[in-house]
Parts: C-alpha cells; sequence; structure tokens
C-alpha cells in the first residue's frame, strides 16, 4: 500500500522557518523523482521544488528560489522541504508528490500558516 506522509506543517511568523517531511512507502523510494506542491485557498496547486530520483538535480518555483531546499534521504525514504524567511504568501496546504513515468502519488497535505 502506497502512503506519503507529509508532517511539519504548522503556524510560522512571518520571517520564520519551518521545515517538512515526507515519509514514502509502499514503492520503490529511490526510483521516483518527489516534489512538494502548494494549494491556497482559492488558487490552483502549484508545483514549489522538486527533485530528481538519485537528489542530483533541483528546481524551484521563482517565488521560493533562495528561500527553500529540497533534498531527500533514500536511506530514510524520506524527502525534505526547509522553508527559511517564510512570508504571509507562503501559507498554503503543502503536498507531497512521487512521480514515474507511469505512476504518480499523493500525500494528504499539511497546513503552513505564516502569519504575525
Amino acid at each position: 500500500q502506497v502512503q506519503l506522509v507529509e508532517s511539519g506543517g504548522g503556524l510560522v511568523q512571518p520571517g520564520g522557518s519551518l521545515r517538512l517531511s515526507c515519509a514514502a512507502s509502499g514503492f520503490t523510494f529511490s526510483l521516483y523523482a518527489m516534489s512538494w506542491y502548494r494549494q491556497a485557498p482559492g488558487k490552483e496547486r502549484e508545483l514549489v521544488a522538486r527533485i530528481t530520483s538519485g537528489g542530483g538535480s533541483t528546481n524551484y518555483a521563482d517565488s521560493v528560489k533562495g528561500r527553500f531546499t529540497i533534498s531527500r534521504d533514500n536511506a530514510k525514504n524520506t524527502v525534505y522541504l526547509q522553508m527559511n524567511s517564510l512570508k504571509p504568501e507562503d501559507t498554503a496546504v503543502y503536498y507531497c508528490n512521487a512521480d514515474s513515468p507511469k505512476y504518480k502519488y499523493w500525500g494528504q497535505g499539511t497546513q503552513v500558516t505564516v502569519s504575525s
């Protein structure tokens, strides 16, 4: 049974930091590119960051470049999103995604709220 379980969300003040984690099980994690998406109320889900299966390449949305860092630990079947210098506009539900040429999986999401 495939599972992607996100954790680490919460309420943080502007300028603060959070680290999201996504623990994967039920598939061969090291063969999948992993991504973080987010969806704010009334907006479409958007790609935040992506990392290739081996971790050798990453890409980011322009809105988070220089502030967010995606990483993965294939030994722990976990992908991370380090979020620094958070802004109110980063408020959203953050989703973990695993994709391969054949399959795509989603987590249930974790809420991140940036507010003073």
